[in-house]
């Protein structure tokens, strides 16, 4: 979901505009051969942990469901399964077209986090983990013992021994090695699966020319229309652009970082603040009615409120969204006082619902919950209005689950959806264990 633009403070159109932003390379070190970080990129990943566990599975075309049925797709596939043309998005149908010989399994994101734990740890007994991007990836700052390009992959080579040994020998990864982490995120899809590839600032930019613009991270599909709208069809075009070009092209700052990163500049990532948070789900068929919606959104709003308290925020609004088999949506938002407890929310999502269209002419096929306007802990303004047994009730129910397992108290509203709507991994963050409740 979006983030919601008209609540947040706009600036005046009169505004002086903010002075040029300024970077400082991490960095004074301007050596063409030296190397700053590594990035891993793990192959397949889904698909090659259910591999890693189920040895019946190596070697075959697997395709990842989120829920086993014919209205779902493929959310990853193997290594074997691409190969065929079998990949992300590809119904279970298409697939057998495809493959007569494909093997679907069921999604199972605790397993995938643990796994993601295990990668973590083996690394670390190589190098520091500086950041975790997603459950697949993740980068390394290079120390300056490790910056020559020999060191730089022997590091990779060992880890990759590491791996072999800790983990497995179907769950491969592939390292790129670069003197900032855009190129080395850029590097690791150079060469997969189980790929090393350097990036050295000798190298650039000739060594990108290969690549496709929406190669590059950061170029989705809208972007790229753009870049062709201008004439832009080539990474030559695109390397030949001024830091000014870039700036004018991307309509601010995120141009000019680009030009930085393109031209092997190590500049320090700038933190997003998180606006908000929430949860979507495809119903499998046999929910995909009033009853099975309602009690299905109920469910991911209580996960969703769960990981509120859990990372110490609060939220001031809430959007519901229901999207049927018609490509039709309808969404309904609501604004309140700060809230962290489940009930106020529960009570919210009740109001916003009576707005809903007849669901009977339109037959369900996913919902969702955000909550939005966040405010962490620190900032969070007390109400005269707020009922402090509601965020007790809680609080008392999250640290039951914690300790005796999850689902061992709930509201009974989500009975019906007990079975339905799993957790799933979200790529751009790792679940903590409250998120499995």
């Amino acid at each position: 979901m979006p983030e919601f633009a008209s609540d947040r403070p706009s600036v005046h159109p009169q505004s002086d505009p903010p002075p040029p932003v300024q970077f400082v390379e991490w960095d004074v070190d301007d050596s063409p051969n030296q190397l700053r970080w590594l990035f891993l990129d793990l192959n397949s990943y889904f698909a090659s942990v259910e591999q890693e566990v189920n040895p019946k599975l190596r070697g075959k075309p697997v395709g990842v469901l989120p829920i086993m049925a014919e209205s779902s797709c493929c959310i990853a596939a193997s290594r074997e399964a691409k190969k065929l043309g079998i990949r992300t998005g590809t119904s279970p149908k298409e697939a057998r077209r495809l493959s007569k010989d494909v093997v679907f399994v069921e999604s199972r994101p605790q397993r995938y986090v643990e796994y993601h734990h295990k990668v973590v740890q083996a690394v670390q007994t190589c190098i520091p983990v500086t950041t975790v991007h997603s459950i697949d990836e993740m980068a390394c700052r290079l120390d300056a013992r490790e910056r020559d390009v020999d060191a730089a992959v022997d590091l990779a080579k060992r880890i990759k021994a590491v791996m072999r040994e800790r983990i497995g020998t179907v769950l491969t990864c592939s390292i790129g090695l670069a003197p900032n982490k855009w190129l080395a995120k850029v590097a690791t899809d150079m060469q997969k699966p189980d790929g090393l590839t350097v990036i050295r600032k000798a190298d650039l930019p000739d060594i990108l020319y290969q690549l496709e613009p929406e190669d590059l991270p950061g170029i989705g599909p809208r972007m790229n229309r753009r870049l062709q709208a201008r004439g832009l069809t080539t990474t030559k075009q695109l390397c030949a652009l001024s830091r000014d070009d870039m700036r004018n092209l991307w309509g601010g700052i995120v141009g000019e970082r680009f030009w930085y990163w393109l031209n092997g500049h190590d500049i320090p990532d700038v933190k997003i603040k998180n606006s908000s948070l929430g949860h979507s789900h495809v119903l499998p068929p046999e929910m995909r009615h009033e009853e099975g919606a309602y009690a299905i959104i109920q469910k991911l709003l209580h996960r969703a409120a769960l990981r509120l308290r859990f990372n110490h925020w609060w939220c001031t609004g809430l959007v519901v969204q229901v999207g049927f088999c018609n490509d039709k949506s309808w969404d309904a938002k609501a604004a309140f006082s700060e809230c962290q407890d489940t009930l106020t929310l529960l009570a919210t999502l009740k109001q916003l619902w009576r707005e809903r269209p007849d669901l009977s002419r339109n037959k369900v096929l996913s919902v969702s919950v955000t909550l939005y306007g966040l405010v962490p802990d620190r900032m969070h303004n007390f109400s005269l209005f707020e009922d402090a047994r509601r965020l007790a009730l809680s609080e008392a129910m999250d640290h039951i689950n914690a300790r005796w397992g999850r689902d061992t108290t709930h509201f009974a509203g989500i009975l019906p959806a007990k079975q339905h709507a799993p957790t799933r991994v979200p790529f751009s963050s790792i679940p903590a264990e409250c998120d499995w409740a």
